[in-house]
Parts: C-alpha cells; sequence; structure tokens
C-alpha cells in the first residue's frame, strides 16, 4: 500500500523563511539534487535561484535555473518527463537543497532514469544504466 505524501502548500511566511536560510552563491544560485522519494535514487542534480524555489514549491514541480538558457526551466516542459515534489529539504550549512519527487519517466536528457549512469570500473569508465527513450523521442531532436 503506498501512502499519498502530504502536501506542501507552506505559507508566505514559511516560503520566506526558506528563502531567507538558503546561502545562494555568487550567481545567485545554489545547488539542487533531484532525488526519487521512494526508493532514494539520485536522478540528477541542477541548480536553483530565487525564482525556481519559490515556482518549485507553489507549483509542487521541479524548477529549475537553467544556466545554458538563461532563464527558469521547468523540468519536463519539452519531454513531459516532469517531477513532482514530495518534499523539499536544504542542508545544514543552507547551501544545497535536496528536492524529493516523484519522476515520470527518465530524468535525464540522454534518456536513462539518472544523469549518473557512468561509473568508475577497474578497467576505466563505464555505463551502467540504458537508455530508455531515445533523446528524439523526448525532444524531436539529438538530446
Amino acid at each position: 500500500m503506498t501512502s499519498t505524501p502530504p502536501s506542501l502548500a507552506p505559507n508566505p511566511s514559511a516560503i520566506e523563511d526558506l528563502l531567507s536560510r538558503i546561502a545562494f552563491g555568487r550567481e545567485g544560485l545554489v545547488a539542487a539534487v533531484a532525488q526519487q522519494h521512494d526508493s532514494g535514487e539520485v536522478l540528477m542534480v541542477a541548480w536553483m535561484n530565487r525564482e525556481a524555489v519559490r515556482a518549485t514549491v507553489a507549483e509542487g514541480q521541479a524548477v529549475y535555473w537553467s544556466r545554458s538558457r538563461m532563464r527558469l526551466w521547468r523540468k519536463g516542459e519539452t519531454s513531459g518527463q516532469v517531477q513532482r515534489l514530495v518534499e523539499l529539504r536544504i542542508d545544514c550549512d543552507g547551501d544545497a537543497l535536496l528536492l524529493r519527487v516523484d519522476q515520470a519517466g527518465v530524468a535525464c536528457h540522454t534518456g536513462r532514469r539518472s544523469c549518473f549512469f557512468t561509473a568508475l570500473g577497474p578497467s576505466g569508465l563505464l555505463e551502467v544504466l540504458p537508455v530508455e527513450v531515445e533523446p528524439a523521442d523526448l525532444y524531436g531532436k539529438d538530446g
């Protein structure tokens, strides 16, 4: 039996308290680790600014800051592979966030479940996760 995660829906003062505790770096960003809430699988690492944190909490879905696009990026906006927010945690120093999410489909733009698909083995680097969805099928072009 699966339990339904509690609703986040914090009040505005709780959101402001969270934002005041985050140690955003010089560029106004903080690292955010996305983790599958029920399995503990680490899916990806991205960046968030104040707007992204606010939008994530308000919308209940992961919103990041894209350093390449220089704009907010809603995970899954083009691929449909969204991350529903289950819980947001802040680390002890306030310089990293943990987003416990429910990932729809794959998290990586390469079509793999996790962005952490390359491992160091005795003979060198090897890919340990298969491509589950071809990037062209996710984005209509190469990922």
